[in-house]
């Protein structure tokens, strides 16, 4: 089961935006939904439904649920933190419901270094994390003094807005790119 870090249960509310930030074009079966995050088949049915009253295009087929069209809103975060608190930031990220896309950072000589990161849960984070406590390479965000930028996706606006808010709130934020 899928839980922020320090949470025995996740609210019905943050369940919902975590299973919005899951779908995409990719099919995910109700019965896989349930199995993430501990409930029935049937609650991640109704959360759907509720989802759907919000406003979120989310379709039924034979092999599950999709987002309608399959493209998801991005925004451009720009961040700084430690070292220590990479993963914090990507969890903060995930729980929410959101995708993190890419990393990014701008250099004096080189111009925007980018790299393609695609975590979307947990488990992704602590694999990035593995490969980064082994010492096969350091942060991006380390040859700009911490300064980084990541493109988050997400199911909808509403999700990226918390997003915000959340690393906002945590003191990461540095500003949100237009």
């Amino acid at each position: 089961m899928i839980l922020p870090e320090g949470k025995q249960t996740m609210s019905g509310e943050d369940r919902r935006r975590a299973i919005a930030g899951r779908l995409g074009a990719e099919p995910v079966a109700a019965s896989r939904l349930a199995e993430m995050f501990g409930v029935s088949r049937q609650v991640i049915v109704q959360d759907v439904a509720l989802l759907r009253a919000e406003g979120e295009e989310i379709l039924s087929t034979s092999r599950g649920y999709v987002r309608a069209g399959g493209e998801r809103p991005t925004r451009v975060f720009k961040v700084r933190h430690s070292d220590e608190e990479v993963q914090e930031e990507l969890q903060l990220i995930v729980d929410a419901g959101g995708r993190v896309e890419d990393v990014y950072v701008w250099h004096k000589v080189y111009g925007k270094v980018r790299a393609e990161m695609g975590i979307s849960s947990r488990r992704e984070a602590e694999a990035f994390m593995q490969k980064i406590r082994s010492g096969i390479s350091a942060p991006l965000k380390n040859i700009t003094g911490g300064y980084h930028y990541h493109t988050v996706s997400a199911a909808g606006e509403g999700v990226l807005d918390a997003i915000e808010e959340s690393l906002r709130a945590r003191g990461f934020l540095v500003a949100r790119e237009e």
